[in-house]
Formats: C-alpha cells, sequence, structure tokens
C-alpha cells in the first residue's frame, strides 16, 4: 500500500466525497480516483460505490476507515510525544549549583525557561562541590555549576564564571574609607572565616605569603551568614561577592581585596554524548545570566 493512497482515502472520507477532497487538497479529481483505484486494487476490495458524481464507502470501506483512524491516531500521539520531547525535554532536568549562584543567577535562568517552555520541570539542589561533581559523574544530575576540582572521570566542564574576592566591612569601619582593601590594611583585624574550602585555603595562603597571621575570630560556611556577622560589627570577612552583593538590607559596604583572589565556577554535565535540547537552552539562559553580571564598582 502507498501511504499516500491512503492518506487520499482519509481525506474523501472525512471531506464527504472525492470533488470536496481534491478541492479541499488543491489537487485535480482525476488524482484522487485513480489513487483511490490503485488502493482498491492493493487491498483486494472496493471502498466506493461510485455513481452520479458522488462516491459512497461500501461496507469494506467503512471497516478499513476505522481501522485507518485508529493507525492515524497513533501517529498523532507519537507526533504529540514528539513535540513534547522537542519542548520540554525528555522529563526533568536536574540541575545542581554551589550556594553562590543560588539565589538569583540560577533562578532567574529557571524563570526565563519556564516563560519559554510553559510545563518544563526543573530540579534545582545546592549539594557540597563534591557531590555536585558525583552527581554529574555518575549521570544523576544534568547541569552543574560548582568550583574547580579534579579526580572526577566521565565529566564534560568549561569554564562558567571568574570574579574576584571582596572584603566586607561594615560601613563605619574605618578601612570603609579605603577603596581597596590590602592584605597588610587586615594586620590584627578580627576576620570571620569561611567553611573549609579550597577559597578558605586561598585565603590563608595569601596571609602566609604576607607572612601575616590572620586573626580568624569566628567561622561561618555561607556568605550570607559572614555578612551577616559582619553587619554585627563582629568582624570583617574576604567574600564571594556575587551573593554578598545581593544582601541590600545589611549595614555593609564591598571593597575589592589585594592581592586578587580569583573564584572560579565551572559548568559540568555528564560526559559521553551532547546535552539534550532542554539542558542545552539552559546552558544558553545560564550564559545569558552570567554575561549580565557585572564586576563589583
Amino acid at each position: 500500500m502507498n501511504p499516500a493512497h491512503i492518506d487520499l482515502f482519509r481525506a474523501v472520507m472525512r471531506h464527504g466525497g472525492m470533488t470536496r477532497a481534491a478541492a479541499t487538497l488543491g489537487i485535480g479529481q482525476p488524482h484522487v480516483s485513480r489513487a483511490i483505484a490503485q488502493l482498491e486494487a492493493d487491498l483486494g476490495f472496493p471502498l466506493f460505490v461510485r455513481g452520479h458524481g458522488s462516491a459512497f464507502p461500501t461496507e469494506e470501506g467503512e471497516a478499513f476507515s476505522r481501522e485507518v483512524e485508529r493507525t492515524y491516531a497513533g501517529l498523532d500521539q507519537l507526533r504529540h510525544a514528539a513535540r513534547q520531547i522537542r519542548e520540554l525535554g525528555t522529563g526533568l532536568l536536574r540541575v545542581a549549583c554551589q550556594p553562590s549562584l543560588a539565589s538569583r543567577l540560577v533562578p532567574r535562568a529557571i524563570r526565563h525557561l519556564s516563560s519559554a517552555r510553559p510545563g518544563v520541570r526543573v530540579s534545582l539542589h545546592v549539594p557540597s562541590p563534591d557531590t555536585i561533581w558525583s552527581w554529574a559523574s555518575t549521570g544523576q544530575c544534568d547541569i552543574g555549576l560548582v568550583r574547580p576540582r579534579s579526580g572526577y572521570a566521565g565529566v564534560e566542564c568549561e569554564p562558567f564564571l571568574r570574579v574576584d574576592a571582596v572584603c566586607a566591612l561594615p560601613r563605619q569601619h574605618a578601612l570603609a574609607r579605603k577603596r581597596t582593601i590590602a592584605v597588610s590594611d587586615l594586620v590584627g583585624v578580627p576576620l570571620i572565616a569561611g567553611g573549609p574550602s579550597v577559597f578558605q585555603h586561598a585565603i590563608e595562603e595569601t596571609f602566609a605569603r604576607a607572612a601575616i597571621e590572620p586573626r580568624f575570630a569566628l567561622m561561618a560556611q555561607y556568605t550570607a551568614a559572614r555578612c551577616g556577622l559582619v553587619a554585627e560589627g563582629l568582624g570583617l570577612a574576604i567574600v564571594d561577592p556575587l551573593p554578598a552583593r545581593e544582601l541590600t538590607g545589611l549595614p555593609i559596604v564591598l571593597r575589592p581585596f589585594q592581592p586578587c583572589l580569583p573564584i572560579e565556577t565551572m559548568l559540568i554535565r555528564p560526559g559521553g554524548r551532547p546535552p539534550g535540547n532542554l539542558a542545552a537552552r539552559f546552558i544558553n539562559l545560564l550564559k545569558a545570566e552570567r554575561d549580565a553580571v557585572t564586576p563589583l564598582a
């Protein structure tokens, strides 16, 4: 059977005759008639009773039409499934990111994705860096935004973002008048350490290279907590500027810190295959949000 002939048969049934079907499709009636005749020859039974310029389905034609419609219903379902996959991906988009990007940059990208693809499902997680790398390595997340690590196989990674650390100070602090805070300015000044991490280790190395003993009076894992302690006058903190800039309600100021302490973020995903359409779209939205991030003035 020629699929094109079946399409024409369906059109004749839906429009109530070969002439109407031909007019609707913009083709000649003889072409439709020949196609139906060839289909009848292939099937071995008549589909229509012809006479006086009209064509009525035979009992066999009615039965065959029901089977055709069942087949087309399945094809319509396949088309719908293909559209869903094209527009919404293969299911849940799983995103894991570090805390510094979880309150603004990533949610904004998710909002844009939801606006462009209504009904999309996204799961956002904020685990430890090692967990994010492990999830990407084992395919438990589709996209990760995380500090650099080594030793994880099966992960595709690319540089995503680099910012320089800043010093958070109370607005009324004497050092707040300076445009830049140098490590030498922090001799004897109470400081608030971050949790054990690559970044905290880099801060401590900076003091060691300057032969300065840092005075870490308190410790808080996250930038928001460290800045909250700064606002209470309990010390200064060297922090990631992205989450710190969002804390506009706190009476603190942020100043560039010297020497430069870069904070890097990688975009990672499971290796071995290209990202799906939905993941690729989300990656582009993440990069657009990243490009909107401006350096600290």
